[in-house]
């Protein structure tokens, strides 16, 4: 079940950021998250403004994500082409606990329901998420920066597809 995340999930979201650190890092991607992302005062900007939500199977929080709405000012420079120019969401900070497989292919399956139209992007590091986006039918269009200057591989998948 995924539903918009509560305050009361801060402490479940927090343990699960830690563990996709811990995990980036054991997976050769030390560098995509380091040691502090996502900032606490991101999370919870996210959980305040409803676009935090969690996966739950058995009542146990198993991971989390953000869906934001609208146009994201990291993808409007793109070193290649996105699939369409119509409006869509971008899904961002997909994270799981680890315990439960598939978590991040019903993200973007119940993404895809809710919008139709999703960008994504990922570290050149981050192979188990490009094996996700790829296996989820995710086109990789090309290149962008996000804010610190550092360089994702840029997905896109519309309902079109």
């Amino acid at each position: 079940m995924i539903r918009i995340a509560q305050p009361s999930d801060w402490q479940d979201i927090m343990d699960i950021y830690a563990n996709a650190r811990r995990f980036m890092r054991e997976a050769g991607n030390p560098t995509q998250w380091g040691d502090t992302f996502p900032p606490e005062d991101l999370v919870r900007e996210d959980i305040r403004l409803g676009r935090s939500y969690v996966c739950e199977t058995d009542g146990r929080v198993q991971g989390v994500f953000a869906m934001l709405p609208g146009e994201d000012p990291t993808y409007r420079f793109i070193l290649g082409s996105w699939l369409n120019d119509k409006p869509y969401c971008a899904v961002h900070r997909v994270a799981s606990r680890g315990e439960v497989n598939g978590i991040a292919s019903q993200v973007l399956a119940w993404a895809m329901e809710q919008c139709g139209n999703i960008r994504i992007d990922t570290h050149d590091d981050n192979l188990p998420m490009q094996r996700v986006l790829e296996k989820n039918g995710f086109t990789k269009c090309g290149r962008i920066w996000i804010e610190d200057g550092t360089p994702r591989i840029a997905y896109q998948k519309t309902a079109e597809d």
